[in-house]
């Protein structure tokens, strides 16, 4: 007998089981820090690395024409590296126009030119991807310059009316995919006996028709961005892609258990967000996403909706087939894996129900309210992610979009600005300046997203002042709509962008991933360890936990954003410090719900944090280019707060840092206040509740 062994022998039962109780709370506080640990460094990770600064790598364009060869020979030397290697594009020679426009419509090449004499036509689809028609343009122009050719952009399949920036396909791939996942990571810890076999499968294809439904009503009827002509086959696709997921999800439960959760979010989120080709071109994300993107489901459910949708269906059954392959595989090792373990008598009869509430308070006695509040969870998430962010987004529309108008006299400058609001109805909220310092401090200051300067006797030339590391996406616009009405009015105009945005972050996006880390850290913190941990709820365990975890979080998050992904250069202390004061006042803002409706409290704390925070914070999109109720909540909610936390260190000298930390310690706080008042009424429950159900 072993030492160890003898010493174990000397303990009493009771002293046994005060080391085991000793053991699991040591495990249940290490789940509390390591889970959302793992979620945020899988998802920041992932996004900021794929999606800070998307580079051109080996796109495929088309060539063909009068000259082709000498286009191709004169853009592969100026395409190359110093091994003389591709990088940028993949030049495609084809026998015949008709053959290159082709190959953009089956979507096999980003875009087509066509060169005949002088003239060139370079043949898009902004149905394929918005960004990735800009791309192409840019990578083609200066060659076709050097070359003194003339050229026509055509857009061989321009986006629809209804869905204007093309985010239709994209969000509802993230809604289906989460519809796919989201219920199964709930089921097995609050009613394990569902995932048997048998009884899941019909539930599953239920809840994939179910999915498909509810999609297509707030896409459809709702918000108009699906024809009706299209509804069958989108619910189509979404069924399938549901199910497929689910599929797969089960297979992952049964042999990584609850942790099958952060399979799901590095293979459907983290790394199927940026492969999925939706919200950038994947030829400009880093080449192994290449190969995911043929092969992960968020792609597949995203490339057949964007087939359904924008090209009568068109190029969808290849995507079809890996949705179809996955849930039969899915199904298939599922099935083996139960099958072998029945054999060996390793299939239980009765299993654990580690979260038997999903409220907080007791478990449901009738089936029907423990299934109800099951499924009100995946159902809430998918319908507040097409309702509020989809609904936001999806018709970028500037409206009384601040712009300042420059002229000699106010006189000249408000005709200027009267003629330019009667063409333009309302896009724009004009105000007339008559110095072009001042309408430059104001764009520097943000307090108008920019400026158009009127020719004059000194500056013969149109100026469009911008600013594009105060949001990308308005100043884009600002930039194209009056250059186009310089060029209208054949005036000579250039560009001044009075802060540009650093290559390492190019879209101009940082700034939101640096903040929905904040967030993601605040409100995981107080979910998990609500369940994990529960001895830690109250209020004088969990106010130094919180504190310690929010420092060491927000040191991570600078870590994933600045050393691993390159995405932020210096600025350590403004955003550790920034980053903590978040994470704090999150997580307070998280514990009021949480002691007010349990683990159900996900619901509104992401929906206050992301479903709304993310339109409203001017990360994503102009706060000017989304409905009026995203201006206000842009001055009051947390993600904004963060977003404009993190623009204003890195890009304007922590000018507005001061007054959005009040915000989120206002938030804190009042958050606070909230907390101590619930708890005097309703007791901290510190114990979790487990109970053994039949399989």
């Amino acid at each position: 007998m072993t030492e160890t062994t003898a010493e174990k022998a000397e303990l009493t039962p009771a002293e046994l089981e005060a080391q085991r109780h000793k053991k699991e709370m040591i495990g249940r506080y290490v789940a509390m820090f390591l889970m959302p640990i793992l979620m945020i460094g899988i998802m920041i990770t992932g996004y900021l690395f794929a999606m800070h600064n998307p580079t051109a790598r080996d796109m495929p364009i088309a060539v063909t024409g009068s000259s082709s060869q000498e286009f191709i020979s004169g853009l592969e030397q100026i395409d190359a590296d110093e091994n003389g290697e591709k990088r940028a594009v993949e030049l495609i020679a084809t026998d015949s126009a008709a053959e290159a426009r082709e190959l953009v419509m089956n979507r096999e090449v980003s875009g087509a030119l066509v060169i005949d004499g002088a003239d060139a036509t370079l043949y898009t689809a902004s149905a394929a991807g918005a960004s990735q028609v800009s791309v192409v343009q840019q990578l083609v122009a200066p060659q076709i310059a050097a070359q003194g050719l003339h050229l026509e952009n055509t857009d061989l399949r321009p986006l629809p009316e209804s869905d204007p920036a093309g985010l239709g396909a994209m969000f509802l791939a993230t809604a289906l995919v989460m519809a796919g996942y989201l219920p199964l990571s709930i089921t097995l810890s609050n009613a394990p006996q569902l995932m048997r076999f048998r009884r899941f499968v019909p539930l599953l294809a239920g809840w994939s028709v179910f999915s498909a439904l509810l999609a297509w009503v707030v896409t459809g009827p709702i918000l108009g961005i699906v024809d009706g002509s299209d509804a069958w086959a989108v619910m189509g696709v979404a069924a399938l892609g549901v199910f497929a997921i689910g599929s797969v999800q089960l297979f992952l439960t049964r042999i990584l258990g609850p942790m099958a959760v952060l399979a799901a979010m590095l293979l459907l989120m983290a790394l199927g967000v940026p492969a999925s080709n939706m919200s950038i071109s994947i030829y400009t994300a880093p080449k192994f996403y290449l190969f995911l993107h043929d092969i992960l489901p968020t792609s597949a459910i995203g490339e057949a909706l964007r087939s359904v949708l924008y090209f009568d269906g068109r190029g969808a059954w290849p995507y079809l087939l890996v949705l179809i392959i996955g849930a039969a595989a899915g199904l298939a090792l599922t099935f083996i894996l139960d099958t072998v373990k029945r054999a060996k008598g390793k299939m239980p009869e009765q299993v654990m129900v580690n979260l038997p509430s999903l409220h907080g308070g007791p478990r449901p006695k009738s089936k029907f309210w423990q299934y109800f509040q099951l499924a009100a969870f995946p159902i809430a998430m998918v319908g507040l992610m097409l309702t509020t962010m989809l609904g936001a987004m999806y018709s970028p529309t500037p409206k009384d979009m601040p712009v300042a108008v420059v002229a000699a006299s106010e006189e000249q400058g408000q005709q200027t600005a009267d003629a330019l609001d009667d063409q333009m109805d309302g896009m724009f909220d004009f105000t007339v300046v008559t110095s072009d310092e001042l309408a430059r401090n104001q764009v520097e200051r943000r307090d108008v997203v920019g400026a158009f300067v009127l020719p004059s006797v000194e500056h013969p030339e149109a100026t469009v002042i911008v600013n594009q590391s105060a949001g990308s996406a308005g100043a884009q616009l600002v930039e194209r709509v009056f250059t186009g009405v310089a060029q209208a009015q054949q005036l000579p105009v250039s560009t001044d962008d009075v802060a540009p945005l650093p290559e390492r972050d190019s879209m101009g996006t940082v700034t939101m991933y640096v903040a929905m880390g904040w967030m993601m850290a605040g409100f995981m913190i107080i979910v998990v360890g609500a369940n994990a941990a529960p001895t830690s709820r109250p209020l004088n365990k969990l106010l130094p936990i919180v504190a310690i975890y929010a420092v060491a979080m927000s040191a991570f998050v600078y870590l994933i954003a600045g050393p691993i992904t390159g995405a932020v250069e210096g600025h350590f202390w403004q955003l550790f410090g920034a980053g903590a004061v978040a994470i704090m006042a999150v997580a307070m803002f998280a514990t009021v719900f949480e002691r007010l409706m349990g683990l159900l409290a996900i619901i509104p704390i992401v929906g206050v944090l992301m479903f709304l925070g993310v339109p409203a914070s001017g990360g994503a999109m102009s706060i000017f280019m989304e409905p009026e109720l995203f201006r206000g909540l842009h001055e009051w909610l947390p993600m904004s707060a963060a977003v404009e936390s993190v623009r204003s260190i890195l890009y304007f000298g922590s000018d507005v840092l001061g007054v959005n930390l009040l915000k989120l310690i206002g938030w804190g706080a009042g958050s606070l206040i909230l907390v101590n008042i619930i708890d005097k009424f309703k007791p901290v429950r510190t114990k979790g509740e487990q109970i053994m159900v039949d399989m």
